[in-house]
């Protein structure tokens, strides 16, 4: 006798109705663990962000108009960028198309203090894969960011977690290592890293 013989519809039923729903909690947690990415539409400037947790320093006024928030998770400074198409509008009733992160190009300062666990998500809403560079940056080589290199790009609608301590206080840019036209876009941001 299989114990499948015992099986009752309802049996099956209830197995079944148990499994999609450990399967959605498992999404909406998946979900939960990457930090919002706050949008900045409006180029207006936004004072500079004051750290509620983690070591002092002092926030700078950004000439971009903002500097990217984060959350502390422990202690992880977590930040999260969004790769995605922007229009900016470069002199009245001009505007162009580019690729940005979270609504501005460049994109926002993301400011931290030397020897600082980071953690910065970064999600492609571009066409193409991406990646993000942390240009000067002595930092471990699979975060480093250069397409099938150090990493494959970053799909469309997928997340890459870069994860490293801040090694040395600098201003610094992040920007794409690609194949594509995302080289000549102003893909771009300044990461601030005080000591």
């Amino acid at each position: 006798m299989s114990p499948f013989d015992n099986a009752t519809r309802r049996g099956i039923l209830t197995g079944g109705a148990a499994l999609v729903s450990a399967a959605m909690v498992s999404g909406r947690v998946e979900a939960a663990a990457i930090p919002e990415a706050p949008i900045m539409r409006d180029p207006m400037m936004q004072p500079p962000l004051h750290p509620t947790s983690g070591p002092e320093y002092n926030p700078v006024v950004t000439l971009n108009g903002w500097t990217l928030p984060f959350r502390m998770n422990g202690d992880w400074k977590e930040f999260h960028l969004l790769a995605e198409p922007v229009i900016r509008e470069i002199s009245p009733g001009m505007k162009a198309h580019l690729w940005g992160y979270n609504g501005q190009s460049p994109g926002p300062t993301i400011e931290a203090v030397e020897g600082e666990k980071v953690r910065i998500f970064v999600t492609n809403h571009l066409p193409e894969p991406t990646t993000v560079h942390w240009h000067g940056m002595a930092i471990v080589n699979g975060m480093d960011g250069v397409t099938g290199l150090t990493q494959p790009g970053i799909p469309p609608g997928k997340t890459f977690v870069y994860e490293f301590v801040l090694p040395q206080a600098g201003t610094h840019m992040y920007h794409p290592h690609c194949v594509s036209a995302c080289k000549t876009d102003p893909l771009i941001g300044v990461i601030g890293v005080q000591n």
